[in-house]
């Protein structure tokens, strides 16, 4: 039995931050923004708009598209850093009440911008000891709420928005998810965190932006080019897979600089990078599905097509891998 990424669904807010609108709340502008990000605009969820909200629009695509019904569903993963509630009850059982599910298997994890891919992995192991059937992996983030709008260096570069696939259980090994790797290295914690409201807290200190990301741009770049770049260099190789022979290259949509780097290092195409980070900023959890929506909904996807996802986050986290999509082209 072999696991396949039958599906794919995303859901974007209404609101549009646009540079400009943040030249008149921080010390930047347009064009130091684009220059150094790649990024002109990204959505934002509206006050009474919940990352689980985002998430189930996404998931109601995904069910469609894949032509299940929802009780066909047997296991919801929410990756998401900006959840619902703090701790409990998770995201995803929120989303699985919002589907009129309340009996499948539902949980989050916190892999912060490879959540996705990790959520990928869980699934893969799950269909394919037999355990379940038809899995619902959900990237949703509101990281809107845990935002420093007074700080120039991350406030310019995260959105909102929610993206969800469908990983079914088939005989056709030609479907089969390929491969996926995934690692962590705790000690670089500090360049990408949000340094309060846990137990590590230190209660008596704590500010209003105490929850807020908080990084260092400049450490994080470097060691995310080297990461990713090795990552998918290594994934390619254990598969014997060529670069060239890959449809798709879908990276997390964090930096288009990063991105470029890493393309290069591959010797990619233009035509292979998927970028989206223009019109969305990072939305951790939710970017790369976001990014596999849009080239759907363009119909530069279709079924048999190799994706290579690459991703890289807070933890430090990064994961990879290699994705033959098994859904029908739009």
């Amino acid at each position: 039995m072999y696991a396949a990424f039958c599906s794919i669904g995303a859901y974007v807010p209404e609101k549009i931050l646009t540079n400009s609108d943040l030249e008149t709340m921080v010390d930047t502008s347009d064009e130091w923004i684009y220059k150094r990000t790649g990024i002109k605009e990204r959505h934002i969820a509206a006050d009474n708009e919940t990352t689980s909200d985002m998430g189930v629009n996404a998931c109601r695509i995904a069910i469609e598209r894949a032509g299940l019904s929802h009780n066909d569903i047997d296991m919801i993963i929410c990756a998401t850093i900006s959840p619902d509630y703090f701790c409990m009850p998770s995201t995803a059982a929120i989303i699985a009440d919002k589907l009129g599910l309340q009996k499948v298997t539902a949980f989050d994890i916190s892999a912060a911008c490879t959540g996705f891919v990790y959520a990928l992995s869980i699934a893969k192991a799950f269909i394919e000891s037999g355990m379940k059937k038809n899995i619902l992996i959900v990237g949703a983030e509101k990281l809107s709420a845990i935002t420093d709008y007074t700080d120039r260096g991350t406030c310019i570069l995260f959105g909102d928005g929610a993206g969800a696939a469908i990983i079914s259980a088939t005989d056709n090994k030609e479907h089969a998810i390929i491969d996926i790797h995934t690692g962590s290295d705790g000690s670089y914690a500090d360049l990408l965190m949000s340094p309060n409201g846990g137990s590590g807290s230190i209660h008596d200190t704590l500010e209003h932006t105490a929850c807020f990301m908080q990084m260092k741009g400049n450490e994080t770049f470097k060691v995310a080019v080297r990461t990713l770049t090795n990552d998918v260099v290594s994934i390619l190789a254990d598969n014997s897979i060529e670069a060239s022979t890959v449809k798709h290259f879908v990276p997390h949509q964090a930096n288009y600089r990063i991105i470029k780097a890493v393309g290069d290092a591959l010797n990619l195409d233009e035509a292979q990078v998927v970028l989206t980070v223009e019109k969305y900023g990072n939305t951790s959890g939710a970017s790369i599905p976001m990014a596999i929506n849009d080239i759907y909904e363009s119909r530069r996807l279709q079924q048999g097509d190799l994706m290579l996802l690459d991703a890289f986050g807070g933890g430090l986290t990064w994961g990879s891998a290699l994705v033959p999509f098994a859904g029908k082209g739009k």
